[in-house]
């Protein structure tokens, strides 16, 4: 029998789902072994949410199924009880992409606080404060979650979004019944570029400053851009955009930002990468937006809304 399969977004842009579809033929020959019962970027499947209406009875109800794939971290009551139920309706949950593992650029509102981030969103530019929508919405969460703040997820599977190739893996290997093969280590475990293990420059370069690197040449000659004194995150990213032997935004010339997350699960992108320029001997008061290096991975209340000095 096929394993069933349920798929859901929650606070997401639908970059996982396309990562999904770009498997192509792969997620054909998929098929045979699984039976979409629930994807909305696909079929035609709706539900319907007790949140947004006063008093209105719980209706919300997804098909069982074995195996449940969801995106995006929690934002909204709409989102946790939504995930709520595909972890009830599931028996093996994966949280797909770097917003539903770490919480993603949505999480960057956790810095701000609801207030700030609604007098932000929903001002008018020529016309004062607009009114926030209260009335037939899902009321928010605090803050941004990622989904394994909320319930017990089985497999993370990061990515800004993840490699096509490796959710392939995931599903393929849950139908054979075995244990994924994923990626284990970092961004700089991946790259070609040359590393003398000494960083030439003492200040953090702005991501505005070009790397140095000849073009006619192949990327394995181009100096480690961390070694250059720009800010690449690769040793504290996990690995899995590599493609055509290079990681993406290497095979750019540009640093890697840490769309992928921390290479441990519980890892701490900043303080890790801190700890790797501060060991460098970089002047820390060079970095001009040290929260930034969350940009990717502020759920787990890594990012927080800043208390205000007194005085």
């Amino acid at each position: 029998m096929p394993l069933r399969l349920v798929e859901e977004w929650l606070h997401s842009c639908s970059g996982c789902e396309i990562a999904l579809l770009n498997m192509g033929e792969g997620l054909l020959e998929l098929l045979p072994g699984l039976e979409i019962v629930h994807m909305p970027i696909l079929m035609d499947h709706k539900y319907v949410s007790s949140q947004g209406e006063d008093g209105a009875e719980p209706q919300l109800s997804l098909p069982r199924a074995e195996v449940g794939l969801v995106s995006g971290g929690c934002a909204n009551e709409e989102h946790r009880e939504l995930l709520e139920e595909i972890r009830a309706k599931c028996d093996f949950l994966v949280a797909m992409g770097t917003c539903a593992t770490h919480g993603g650029i949505p999480a960057l509102t956790n810095t701000r606080g609801l207030e700030q981030t609604y007098a932000e969103v929903f001002a008018a530019a020529d016309h004062g404060q607009a009114a926030v929508p209260d009335q037939g919405v899902p009321r928010p969460l605090d803050r941004v979650y990622a989904v394994d703040e909320l319930v017990r997820v089985d497999l993370l599977v990061p990515g800004c979004p993840p490699n096509p190739v490796h959710l392939k893996e995931v599903l393929t290997a849950l139908v054979e019944g075995r244990a994924p093969q994923l990626p284990t280590k970092s961004v700089c475990d991946t790259c070609p570029a040359i590393r003398r293990g000494t960083i030439e420059k003492k200040e953090v370069q702005r991501f505005t400053v070009n790397a140095d690197y000849d073009p006619a040449q192949e990327l394995s000659a181009m100096r480690c851009l961390l070694e250059q004194g720009l800010m690449c995150m690769g040793p504290v990213t996990a690995a899995g955009c590599a493609r055509r032997g290079a990681p993406s935004c290497i095979q750019a010339r540009v640093p890697c930002r840490g769309c992928y997350g921390p290479v441990r699960n519980q890892g701490n992108q900043m303080m890790d990468m801190m700890n790797a320029l501060v060991s460098g001997g970089v002047d820390m008061k060079t970095i001009v937006d040290r929260q930034g290096l969350l940009r990717f991975s502020g759920a787990h209340n890594r990012l927080r809304k800043r208390a205000r000095r007194r005085g």
